[in-house]
């Protein structure tokens, strides 16, 4: 009787979506990005910028998920079209005319992945697969869309260069979007639905 009832509560779907609460969040991590834009912004040549904006999109995947962490950073982004939100002062639209296009359509990616692969490693989320997860999301993932599009715009020179530069400070935001996710799944459990990897849900 124990073993039936143990297995009917651990086969209850998830709790049902709270739209509010939902966008609260989303929003909640929209303003988080746009406020990192005030961080001022170091020009490494190129034309993309070094921002601390990116940690804004790590986090919104780690700790909302992939879909609200994609809609976080796609509201962000909708909203920074005429307004100057992004790192320097510039607006989206802007941005979107310039080498960095690339990187903000790769922060949608990004923002997916982290949130995908965080989901099957809750509720215990293990440092090394969280740093794999965010490593793969943050940086592999938005370097693969946004590299190209500086090599487009500049040349393969430029884009590679630009890379090496931005590597060391992703690299940081990486390690402390995985130190600060940590802690808040510990302490508000359920913001992600725990997923296990063969899920196709």
């Amino acid at each position: 009787m124990t073993n039936q009832s143990a297995s009917t509560t651990d086969s209850r779907p998830a709790a049902p979506v709270n739209a509010a609460r939902d966008i609260a969040q989303i929003a909640v991590f929209a303003a988080l990005i746009a406020a990192l834009g005030a961080i001022p912004a170091i020009n490494i040549g190129g034309g993309v910028p070094i921002t601390a904006q990116t940690l804004g999109v790590m986090l919104a995947g780690a700790i909302l998920g992939a879909r609200k962490g994609f809609f976080a950073v796609l509201l962000f982004l909708v909203v920074a079209l005429p307004l100057p939100l992004l790192a320097g002062g510039r607006t989206a639209l802007v941005a979107f005319a310039s080498p960095s296009a690339g990187y903000l359509v790769g922060w949608l990616l990004g923002a997916f992945v982290i949130g995908w692969g965080t989901a099957r490693i809750l509720p215990k989320y293990p440092l090394v697969w969280a740093l794999l997860i965010t490593f793969v999301g943050g940086i592999v993932a938005i370097y693969l869309l946004g590299v190209p599009w500086v090599a487009f715009k500049t040349n393969w020179a430029s884009a590679l260069a630009s890379t090496v530069k931005f590597l060391p400070g992703d690299l940081i935001k990486m390690v402390l979007t995985v130190l600060i996710a940590k802690g808040v799944h510990r302490a508000l459990p359920g913001l992600i639905a725990p997923r296990a990897w063969a899920s196709s849900k």
